[in-house]
């Protein structure tokens, strides 16, 4: 009798959150969003010197005034940049799988951000700038359309290979609801390392909310695989956070060890290192904010104003097994 009072409770809940989730699901589609995107990249490889004029007065903020116009004639005949912006156009063609994806992330920024207004989309070629693949910057949304042309693109043979695997058009709108997400967030003051997770953590936690329809791998930046290891080894991850007395050190070095883009995360157990991938303390802090969202009834934003410290101790975080 106990168990099936149980088994009908778990039932009971799964439905509730299906309708709540599908109540939101309806909700975020009725919003109407007005989604500009202009392709600069196309129409600057389809440019000649006559249309520099133009493009200056459609995109000021794309032409420094301090540099003439004869170097923007100078770079539609420059034999690199006509390679960058042909191998864009084969990776990207016509950007509508893009553009929808778009588009749906920013209906969910305004539901859930109603406030925030939504930027202007510009693709650009960047010359493979992967530190700045995507700009926020007041109304304007850039992307570097070169660095999402895939992991073993030759434009990527000289960069480490754990960056060229996020160089992949799968992550795009990952890197973009990303971007958005900072832009919601303020670095701690504290300086612990438990500090530090949550903060990625609640990054993380927006990109749950703004791309539902990116897989989880995606929302973090990792393979398939990775994203596998990281599940599977949850439970041992948190124990070794625990046991060596991690959470609230000040230490900076454990930023590079299990925050940091790398090759790995750095246990300094050769076996779990050579087979981890990098962020775990990020994918931590993950867990930790999502347990804490489901055991409070509090909002996005109320829980956004939280410190770390108040997150981790009503989470009730246990990790899985």
């Amino acid at each position: 009798m106990y168990r099936s009072c149980i088994l009908f409770s778990l039932i009971v809940l799964f439905v509730w959150g299906c309708k709540e989730e599908n109540k939101i699901s309806d909700e975020v589609a009725a919003i109407n969003v007005d989604l500009q995107l202009s392709r600069f990249d196309q129409e600057f490889s389809k440019a000649t010197t006559n249309d520099i004029s133009g493009l200056k007065q459609k995109y000021p903020y794309l032409f420094p005034s301090q540099y003439p116009d004869s170097i923007w004639e100078l770079k539609l005949k420059d034999t690199i940049q006509l390679e960058i912006l042909g191998e864009i156009d084969k990776t990207f063609p016509d950007f509508k799988q893009e553009s929808a994806a778009l588009e749906m992330l920013f209906k969910h920024i305004k539901y859930y951000f109603p406030g925030a207004p939504l930027p202007k989309v510009i693709t650009v070629p960047s010359e493979v700038d992967y530190r700045n693949r995507v700009i926020l910057a007041d109304s304007l949304l850039l992307i570097g359309l070169d660095n999402y042309l895939g992991e073993d693109h030759r434009f990527y043979e000289g960069i480490e290979r754990y960056i060229a695997a996020g160089l992949d058009k799968k992550y795009l709108i990952s890197d973009v609801a990303g971007t958005f997400a900072n832009k919601m967030l303020i670095y701690p003051n504290d300086r612990t390392f438990l500090a530090r997770m949550i903060y990625y953590g609640k990054g993380l936690y927006i990109k749950d909310l703004l791309i539902p329809m990116e897989s989880e791998a995606a929302r973090i930046g990792y393979s398939d695989q990775d994203m596998d290891w990281a599940m599977a080894n949850e439970e041992r991850i948190w124990r070794y956070f625990v046991e060596r007395e991690v959470l609230y050190s000040t230490d900076v070095e454990l930023d590079a060890r299990f925050l940091m883009p790398a090759p790995f995360s750095k246990f300094r157990l050769e076996l779990i290192d050579n087979e981890s991938p990098a962020r775990l303390g990020r994918y931590t802090g993950w867990q930790i904010v999502r347990a804490f969202m489901s055991n409070n009834e509090l909002s996005l934003q109320q829980m956004l104003a939280l410190s770390a410290e108040e997150i981790f101790k009503r989470s009730n975080y246990k990790p899985k097994k």
